[in-house]
C-alpha cells in the first residue's frame, strides 16, 4: 500500500509522489523554462555567479520585449497594488496617506512599519489579524526580537484587508481563504487588465496565507502596465510616492526605485526573485509594465543592478548598490529592447569608489 493510500495518513494524497516531481499538463516546471542569463559577477573576468531570470516589457496590453521565457511564477507581494484596489473606495477617506503606504507593503519591520499596520484595526480588532509570527528583516547587526504578527512583512496589508471587509460589511473570519469575497473581486481587479475570460493555472496560499495567483511573466508585465495606466484612480500610486520607505524599507530596492523615480514610477518587490515595475513614460501613453524574474529567487543585489539596467535607458537614474567583494557585475544585453542598447552600453555597474580589487597591481607573469 502506498502512503497516499493509507486511510491512517490521508493527507499524504496532498504531496507528490516523486522527488523528481510530476508533469503535468500545462504547468511548466523550472526544468523547462529556457531561463537566460541577466546578470553575472566576474572576478577578473572569470564569471564566478551568473543570475538567470526573465525579463517582460508590455505597452499596455501588448509585451513588446520578452527574454529568458514566458514563465509561469506567482505574483506573490509584487500584486499587492492589485489586491488593495477591492477596497480604494472604501478606504479611500477613512485612512491618511501612511495608512495607505503601509497597506499594499512588504515592510521590513521596524517600529515605523509597525505603528503604521497596527493604526489600521481598533486594538480590540488586532486579534483578527493572522499573518505568521515573524521578526522584523534586520539587514545589520543581530536580531533579538521575539516573533509576533505585526513583525510580518504583509501585517499592513493584512491590516487594511480587515478594515476593508468591515466597510464593507464583509465577514472577518476567513479573510484568507479564497472563498470569501474578497478573492473574488481580486480576480475581477486581475481580469479588467487580462480579459474577463482570464483563470489562473494554479491559486496556492502564500507565505503570509492569502491566494496568491500563478501568471506568466508577460502577463505580471501587462498588469503593471494597468497600473501606470490607471494611476490616477486611485490612492495607491500616491500613497507609495508620499511614503516609499514604509513600502519596504531602509536601501530596499522598491523603495529606492520609488524615490529615484521621482513620481513616475510604481515599484513593488515580490517574493520569490520578483521586481514589477509600473512606468508613467511619454513614450508609453498605455502605461509600462516591466517585470524581472529572477529564476532562483530572492537577489536584491542582482535584481538591483538589472533594474539599473532596465530604468536608465527610460531617463531614471538609480544608484549601484554597495560594493562587491573582489569582483565586477556585468549585464546581458538582452534585459532591454534592442532599440535601447545604445544607451544600455553607458550604464556603469561599478563606482570610481569601487576599485578594481580583485586583480593584483603587478605582472604576475614571470610566476606562471
Amino acid at each position: 500500500m502506498s502512503q497516499s493510500e493509507n486511510p491512517l495518513r490521508p493527507r499524504d494524497a496532498m504531496y507528490p509522489r516523486s522527488p523528481f516531481g510530476e508533469q503535468e499538463p500545462g504547468i511548466p516546471t523550472g526544468r523547462d523554462v529556457e531561463w537566460e542569463p541577466l546578470v553575472d559577477f566576474r572576478r577578473a573576468g572569470v564569471s564566478e555567479t551568473t543570475i538567470h531570470g526573465a525579463v517582460a516589457w508590455a505597452h499596455g496590453d501588448e509585451v513588446f520585449h520578452s527574454f529568458g521565457g514566458n514563465v509561469l511564477c506567482y505574483g506573490r507581494s509584487m500584486m499587492k497594488p492589485l489586491m488593495m484596489k477591492v477596497f480604494t473606495k472604501e478606504l479611500d477617506g477613512d485612512l491618511d496617506w501612511k495608512q495607505k503606504a503601509i497597506a499594499v507593503a512588504s515592510h521590513n519591520g521596524d517600529a515605523s512599519h509597525v505603528a503604521a499596520a497596527q493604526s489600521l484595526l481598533a486594538v480590540e480588532d488586532h486579534g483578527l489579524m493572522q499573518t505568521p509570527l515573524d521578526v522584523p528583516l534586520v539587514q545589520f547587526g543581530r536580531q533579538v526580537r521575539r516573533p509576533r504578527r505585526w513583525f510580518h512583512t504583509c501585517s499592513g496589508e493584512h491590516a487594511a484587508i480587515l478594515r476593508g471587509c468591515q466597510l464593507k460589511n464583509w465577514e472577518a473570519v476567513g479573510y484568507m481563504l479564497p472563498q470569501h469575497p474578497f478573492f473574488a473581486g481580486y480576480l475581477a481587479q486581475v481580469r479588467r487588465f487580462l480579459g474577463q475570460d482570464w483563470k489562473p493555472l494554479r491559486v496556492a496560499r502564500d507565505g503570509c496565507g492569502l491566494p496568491t495567483l500563478s501568471n506568466t511573466v508577460s502577463e505580471l508585465a501587462q498588469l503593471y502596465a494597468g497600473l501606470a495606466r490607471s494611476k490616477d484612480e486611485d490612492w495607491i500610486w500616491e500613497s507609495m510616492q508620499r511614503h516609499p520607505d514604509l513600502i519596504g524599507g531602509f536601501n530596499r530596492l522598491d523603495s529606492t526605485i520609488l524615490k529615484s523615480g521621482q513620481g513616475t514610477i510604481l515599484a513593488k518587490e515580490g517574493a520569490d526573485g520578483l521586481l514589477g515595475l509600473a512606468i508613467s513614460h511619454e513614450d508609453y501613453p498605455q502605461g509600462l509594465g516591466l517585470v524581472v524574474k529572477i529564476a532562483h529567487g530572492w537577489n536584491p543585489q542582482a535584481c538591483w543592478y538589472i533594474a539599473r539596467a532596465v530604468l536608465a535607458p527610460l531617463g531614471i537614474s538609480l544608484r549601484n548598490p554597495y560594493a562587491m567583494h573582489r569582483q565586477k557585475a556585468f549585464l546581458v544585453p538582452g534585459v532591454v529592447p534592442p532599440r535601447y542598447l545604445e544607451q544600455l552600453e553607458k550604464v556603469p555597474t561599478w563606482d570610481e569608489w569601487d576599485p578594481d580589487r580583485e586583480r593584483y597591481d603587478f605582472d604576475i607573469t614571470p610566476y606562471l
